[in-house]
C-alpha cells in the first residue's frame, strides 16, 4: 500500500486554518512564542549534526547543518505547525549510518544522532527555567514591575514550553519522529523489518493521535508534568537564594 505524506501535510493545514477561523490564536501568545519556536528547532536539528559528525558523518557538516543559523534548519510549514498546532519540526538532518568512525553499529549511531535532538531540547528547558528564576529571585523588580521584564519572562516561559513539547514530541516512536530511530535500534532483526514493513500505518496512527483529542489526553499531561517537575527542582533550588 502506498500512502502519499502529503496527506498529512494537508490534514494538519487544516488544523492550523480551523485554529485561526475559530479564534484560537493570540496574536500576543503567538509573538511571544515565535523566538522560543526558533530557538527550539534550530538547536534540536543542530544536535542531530553535532552527534552525528562526532560519530565520524560529515554529511551533515558538507549540507551546512553544522550551523546555529535557524535559516539553515527551518522547515517553513514545520514552524508554522509548531506555533499553531504545537506539533512541529525542523528540515530533517540526512546522515549515512556508513560514515560512521566510531566502534558501534549501524542502528546503534543512527539511536544516537536521533536522540540527541530531544535531548538538546530538554537541556535548553532546563537553561530556560535557570534564566527565569534566577531573574525572579537576583531582579524581581525587573520582572514584576517592568513592562519590558514582563514580556522578557513571558518569552523564556513560553521558551520552556515549547521545547518540552518538541522533546516529547519527537520521542513518539512513530515514523518519521526520532522516537522510532531509537526503538528501531533495540528491536530484533524481524521487529524492525516489520516496523518498516508497516510505515504506512504507522503514519495513519500518527494522525489519528493529532486530528483526535487522543493527543491532549495523553500527549499534553506528560508535557505538562515534565515542565511542572523542571520548574519545581529548579525553582526549589533558587528559593534557597531567597
Amino acid at each position: 500500500m502506498y500512502f502519499d505524506t502529503r496527506f498529512i501535510y494537508i490534514l494538519l493545514a487544516i488544523i492550523v486554518i480551523s485554529s485561526i477561523l475559530s479564534g484560537g490564536i493570540d496574536i500576543l501568545t503567538l509573538a511571544l512564542t515565535i523566538p522560543g519556536v526558533l530557538i527550539a528547532i534550530t538547536f534540536h536539528e543542530y544536535a542531530h549534526a553535532f552527534a552525528a559528525d562526532k560519530l565520524g558523518d560529515d554529511t551533515p557538516r558538507n549540507q551546512g547543518r553544522l550551523s546555529l543559523n535557524p535559516l539553515s534548519h527551518l522547515d517553513p510549514f514545520g514552524v508554522l505547525m509548531l506555533i499553531f498546532a504545537h506539533i512541529g519540526w525542523g528540515k530533517p538532518v540526512q546522515i549515512n549510518p556508513n560514515n560512521f568512525t566510531r566502534k558501534i553499529s549501524a542502528r546503534t549511531g543512527e539511536a544516537i544522532v536521533s536522540v540527541a535532538g530531544p535531548l538538546m531540547n530538554f537541556i535548553l528547558a532546563i537553561v530556560f527555567a535557570v534564566i527565569f528564576f534566577a531573574i525572579q529571585v537576583f531582579a524581581p523588580t525587573f520582572a514584576l514591575t517592568n513592562q519590558v521584564g514582563n514580556i522578557i519572562m513571558e518569552m523564556i516561559s513560553y521558551a520552556l514550553i515549547v521545547n518540552v513539547g518538541l522533546g516529547v514530541f519527537n520521542l513518539i516512536p512513530l515514523p518519521p519522529l526520532d522516537g522510532s530511530k531509537i526503538l528501531m535500534a533495540f528491536l530484533p532483526y524481524n521487529g524492525k523489518r516489520w516496523f518498516e514493513e508497516h510505515t504506512n500505518l504507522f503514519y495513519i496512527i500518527f494522525l489519528v493521535i493529532w486530528i483526535t483529542p487522543i493527543s491532549s489526553m495523553i500527549i499534553s499531561p506528560i508535557i505538562n508534568a515534565i515542565v511542572y517537575g523542571i520548574s519545581s527542582v529548579v525553582g526549589g533550588i533558587f528559593s534557597l537564594f531567597i
